[in-house]
């Protein structure tokens, strides 16, 4: 099968279909070498000139999910993420879920007064004698990167921040400002956010240290990864605040709220288990 074909980007960009790109992001899933290398055959023997990123990936999601369900749920991530959507504010409590998993202490969407004006910070984190404020920039289409007006307006407002908080006394030190997003950062957005200091976080930079790479080493899954509970079920469970798999594991209330059966309870929380590594 001839896999120098074109397949066409969820940005509309044209480029040639990598199986190196595939065999990697079925990889990061845990799947053993056998099952990459069927998944890949099926999905070559269907290639077609102009098909989607999407529809690439929706095929291997599927082949994968008839192996191993909690693979998928691995694999799917980045679009798990999108479906935190379509507001920010589920991605701002992950965010935070994550931190705080890393030492931090916490606090969602506060009031802060700057020198000139009060701001909201999306997730103010402490640890260390520091205080970090991090703004998080959620996109729920794919394909739609950060560019460089997101950290010229982030860094304004820590600045205006940080001017009122070195003029009064604090237990901490206001550390640097953070501008997390589920999608990437163009280049003139990283060239601007390194040169201004800020600390930019994105599904793949700080590479080998992005997003994906921290969600994975510390196995804080979003609920929306599962596979096994129902869109309807998600944002039930997403509008109570509860953003990670591993809410779910020891305490069932809000499966038991939603009438799911003790069998498929029993399998949600299994699937959560194995997920979060228990």
């Amino acid at each position: 099968m001839d896999t120098t074909i074109d397949i066409i980007k969820s940005s509309g960009k044209k480029v040639k279909f990598s199986i190196d790109k595939l065999r990697t992001s079925l990889g990061k899933s845990g799947a053993d070498r056998q099952t990459i290398n069927e998944i890949i055959d099926k999905v070559k023997a269907e290639l077609y000139n102009g098909i989607s990123t999407k529809e690439i990936y929706n095929r291997a999601f599927a082949l994968l999910k008839k192996k191993e369900s909690h693979l998928a749920s691995k694999y799917k991530l980045k679009k798990a993420i999108y479906e935190l959507g379509p507001t920010g504010y589920p991605f701002e409590r992950f965010i935070s879920a994550i931190l705080k998993h890393s030492g931090y202490t916490t606090h969602v969407s506060k009031i802060m007064q700057g020198h000139c004006v009060k701001h909201e910070v999306d997730v103010i984190a402490e640890k260390d004698g520091k205080t970090t404020l991090v703004e998080c920039k959620f996109h729920s289409e794919q394909g739609r990167n950060c560019n460089v007006k997101i950290p010229l307006y982030i860094d304004s407002r820590f600045k205006d921040i940080k001017t009122y908080w070195d003029s009064k006394s604090h237990k901490t030190t206001l550390d640097v400002g953070w501008v997390v997003t589920n999608t990437s950062f163009t280049e003139d957005a990283l060239q601007y956010g390194n040169c201004a200091g800020l600390y930019l976080l994105s599904w793949d930079y700080p590479k080998n240290d992005g997003l994906r790479n921290r969600i994975d080493r510390l196995g804080l899954y979003p609920i929306t990864v599962s596979t096994l509970l129902t869109n309807r079920e998600k944002q039930f469970l997403l509008s109570r605040d509860v953003v990670l798999c591993k809410d779910l594991i020891d305490d069932a209330f809000f499966l038991d709220h939603l009438g799911i059966s003790e069998t498929r309870k029993s399998k949600i929380q299994n699937e959560m288990k194995i997920l979060c590594k228990i």
